[in-house]
């Protein structure tokens, strides 16, 4: 039995030492997520260190610039071998149905991960049968982010609600404070929208949007607008000229008071400012959210195809792993996906996530992904357009309830 297995592990070595050939690595992590990614590569060239890794990251627009690149390359019969994608509607609703991707019901089966990862994870990343797509990480979308020292010197507590938000931008702007709430370009506003939405409709009503139970139209929806237009008079004027750092900058240097953003955010000011959660910076859940996770997962699959297939499912097993979630996650900002990673790696604010994910109500951002098809998402840009416009939160809604029908949302 003895020589048996080891027959059986020098043969499992020599598969990994021995493997070749090449891997093309398709995303939109650069920058200040480019370490987080980068520690993924190494960890697999230290595995694999006779494939060629190819690094094919487009930058820019929380994916958007290199979700437009995908599209060319996947309808030109170009895949790239794997690439990121939002877990959820953001793949299936795309790619999935089009019947461009493999099934990796077996990977999941084989690497014991139907009891690693969360059921009602898995069950996102399901459809008609299958498992698309592997989690590297889950994120948070709505939290607010702000500068303790600041909020002392202005003699201002983080808001619970949006009342209070609102109530407290006005303090705010009483002691000079031109813009309460850092904002960012259009993706950005995007994103505020979408905490704005949760906090007004409350977790059920919002996870109605999506499943096609709640019209956009019906004034309980309308109501997300007027309050998001109030929303925006605390925040700078300038947002489109902004990246989302340069948003989170202007909080930390003591500018504006908040900044609702992904917790990417706490991968920035950890990674590239070298600041200290807590103390550097703190958070909380986005006004009026508390007890509720608004998540969404950064994952990879396997598009039907493509050349280097063993070398995929290999990156596809590195990014399932306990060590590699536990690798990446802490540089990104993020929590690993798994039910078993090691805390002692993350920093007190991925912790504190760890702990809201296992305990709070769970629903899927819209900016990101989880909760409606790109054919929805693509074209919300557009009702923010006529909002940003007109202010007129009912002809928002109703051109978001006339995109809703084009793509039977809900059905």
């Amino acid at each position: 039995m003895r020589k048996w297995l080891l027959a059986l592990a020098a043969t499992a070595l020599a598969s990994v030492s021995l493997a070749q050939g090449k891997l093309e690595i398709f995303s939109w992590w650069a920058g200040d997520e480019g370490p987080a990614l980068q520690a993924l590569l190494d960890l697999y060239k230290k595995k694999y260190p006779n494939v060629e890794v190819v690094n094919a990251t487009v930058t820019g627009g929380s994916g958007v610039n290199a979700r437009a690149v995908l599209k060319t390359r996947m309808l030109g019969g170009d895949p790239p071998d794997s690439f990121q994608v939002h877990a959820g509607q953001e793949l299936i609703g795309t790619w999935v149905v089009a019947g461009r991707m493999e099934d990796l019901s077996s990977l999941y089966k084989s690497e014991g991960w139907l009891t690693k990862f969360p059921k009602g994870l898995i069950d996102l990343l399901s459809y008609n049968g299958g498992i698309w797509s592997v989690p590297v990480n889950i994120h948070r979308s709505n939290v607010m982010w702000y500068n303790p020292a600041k909020l002392r010197e202005w003699g201002v507590q983080p808001p619970k609600t949006w009342a209070e938000f609102l109530t407290t931008c006005a303090t705010l702007k009483g002691k000079g404070v031109e813009a309460p709430l850092a904002l960012g370009e259009a993706w950005t506003q995007q994103h505020l929208w979408e905490s704005v939405a949760l906090g007004v409709l409350g977790p059920d009503s919002y996870a109605n949007l999506w499943n096609g139970k709640l019209k956009f139209n019906d004034p309980k929806a309308v109501a997300v607008w007027d309050t998001f237009g109030k929303v925006l008079d605390c925040a700078n004027k300038d947002a489109s000229g902004l990246s989302w750092q340069q948003a989170t900058d202007r909080v930390v240097q003591g500018q504006s008071a908040f900044n609702i953003m992904g917790d990417w955010a706490a991968g920035y000011m950890v990674t590239t400012l070298k600041l200290k959660p807590g103390e550097g910076f703190g958070w909380a859940p986005s006004p009026s959210t508390g007890g509720t996770f608004m998540m969404l997962s950064d994952s990879f699959g396997l598009p039907k195809g493509v050349k280097n297939r063993t070398q995929v499912l290999n990156w596809l097993k590195l990014l399932g792993s306990k060590e590699g979630q536990d690798a990446f996650n802490p540089l990104k900002g993020s929590i690993a996906a798994r039910t078993d990673s090691d805390l002692s790696k993350y920093n007190a604010y991925l912790q504190s996530a760890a702990r809201d994910w296992k305990s709070n109500k769970i629903v899927g951002s819209l900016v990101h992904g989880a909760v409606a098809p790109e054919s929805f998402s693509s074209q919300f840009g557009t009702v923010m357009e006529i909002y940003l416009s007109s202010k007129n939160a009912r002809a928002a809604a109703n051109a978001a309830q006339a995109i809703a029908d084009q793509v039977r949302l809900g059905r």
